[in-house]
């Protein structure tokens, strides 16, 4: 009976592999050197893995250092947001983790994911279309607790989770990232009093009912 493969060898290549795709990409990754840039062969790393399309899935999914896993244990909990001011500073939190340069760094390996999970989901799976499912419920989650609507809690979390993708992808072609930190932060200014005023316009129709109610 063969040996199963060791869980901690196997977590220590993830590593490897995910500082290897961040150094260079997704796009021509080939097994055999990848295998010799990290001193194993490549029908080890099958042994471990199945297939590069799995390896490079799990690689990704293990990060932990991705601002969204970290902050998705914030919802449910007791530090999760509870007022338009508490969630713009959980969202600016989050969008000065992405500037870090560590992370930076590693924006283009994610956006080279997400495209392959669009073209390839039998490969890689619905990645891009779990991350922007995931963070739109969780943000009209959040909406909704404090008192918006379903419709209108959903519109503003996509408009949250659609316009930070897009200003996450725009300074990886010029570089520009004090644009769209700006951008980002002005997104926030206009978001925010209409948090706020739809909140108060909900509480305000739950203290005054019709009186055909």
């Amino acid at each position: 009976m063969p040996r199963p493969p060791d869980p901690a060898k196997r977590s220590a290549l993830l590593d490897k592999v995910r500082a290897y795709l961040i150094r260079n990409g997704l796009a021509d990754l080939s097994l055999r050197p990848l295998a010799q840039a990290l001193g194993t062969s490549d029908r080890m790393l099958l042994y471990y893995f199945v297939s590069k399309e799995r390896m490079v899935s799990e690689a990704i999914a293990l990060d932990k250092q991705r601002p969204l896993l970290r902050s998705r244990a914030l919802f449910g909990t007791d530090a999760s947001p509870k007022d338009p001011a508490s969630l713009r500073h959980l969202l600016e939190e989050l969008w000065r983790q992405f500037n870090t340069p560590g992370l930076r760094e590693a924006l283009p390996l994610y956006l080279e994911i997400m495209a392959a999970s669009l073209l390839h989901p039998e490969r890689y799976g619905p990645f891009l279309r779990d991350l922007v499912t995931e963070w739109t419920d969780l943000l009209a989650s959040v909406l909704r607790d404090m008192g918006m609507t379903e419709g209108g809690a959903r519109t503003e979390a996509a408009l949250v989770v659609d316009a930070t993708l897009g200003l996450l992808i725009a300074p990886l072609a010029d570089g520009d990232w004090d644009r769209s930190d700006a951008a980002f932060r002005a997104l926030l200014d206009r978001l925010q009093p209409r948090w706020q005023a739809s909140l108060s316009t909900g509480r305000g129709e739950q203290s005054h009912p019709s009186a055909s109610a």
